[in-house]
């Protein structure tokens, strides 16, 4: 499991970004993080794959776990990471243009290309099939769709073979055709022993795809649970929140 317990980020000023927060991610589960925006979820986001340290509180990657702040005797001490078994995608996507699609997907993978070529182009030919790329994997971040875009990227965290997942809003900016592909091959990372959190504003896909819910508002998780979380909201600013998004939509 991937687990965070009492997170707290401050910033510099000493405002409350996370306050308090704990959760659990667990393998061939989907978790879904909703909330208002600015309520801290790509903030915690970033603290779980340690892009952004926490002040204080516990993440526990399977056996491991590391306590913040971190205890660091010296500057060449090295920095723990869990990458790659705990991999990100953004809502930017970070695709380099230059690049074509295929070529992206196997940079993070370079030092490997010249010992493992017939595996790795294997194991892509096979996410290829996987996400329907055949088409447009070869062409250039601009020649493709949003949707295209962001299986691409999808796809570069899956080469990486990780444990956990983690997707930052990542159908907000595509039509409700390309945010239904997406979310199909969302489906194939349970299936490959991947544990998935999903920041997400589509409460519909919450209620029908996910496994487990958790509520962050202004940096504090007001419920986790099943998705009865969502479905019958017990508490009052998730029914607040719910109904807003249900006339938004």
């Amino acid at each position: 499991m991937l687990r965070a317990k009492n997170i707290t980020v401050k910033t510099a000023d000493g405002r409350l970004i996370l306050d308090d927060v704990s959760l659990t991610i667990k393998r061939k589960e989907i978790t879904a993080l909703v909330g208002p925006s600015g309520s801290g979820k790509t903030t915690l986001l970033k603290a779980l794959c340690f892009l952004d340290y926490p002040n204080s509180g516990t993440v526990s990657l399977d056996t491991k776990s590391y306590d913040f702040p971190l205890n660091l005797e010296d500057e060449a001490t090295q920095k723990p990471t869990p990458w790659p078994e705990v991999t990100a995608v953004f809502q930017q996507l970070f695709l380099w243009p230059h690049l074509t699609l295929r070529e992206n997907i196997l940079l993070p993978l370079k030092a490997r290309l010249k010992d493992d070529s017939k595996k790795l182009n294997a194991e892509l030919d096979e996410l290829i099939k996987q996400f329907d790329m055949t088409y447009f994997i070869d062409r250039y971040p601009n020649q493709t769709s949003g949707g295209q875009r962001q299986r691409a990227a999808i796809a570069r965290a899956l080469i990486l073979k990780p444990k956990y997942v983690l997707l930052d809003e990542i159908t907000s900016a595509l039509d409700v055709e390309q945010a239904a592909k997406v979310l199909k091959a969302l489906a194939l990372l349970k299936d490959n022993d991947i544990g998935v959190l999903l920041i997400t504003h589509l409460i519909n896909f919450a209620k029908t795809s996910a496994d487990s819910v958790v509520f962050l508002d202004e940096g504090k998780v007001l419920a986790a649970g099943s998705t009865e979380l969502i479905t019958k909201p017990s508490h009052p600013r998730i029914k607040d929140f719910l109904s807003c998004a249900k006339a938004a939509s």
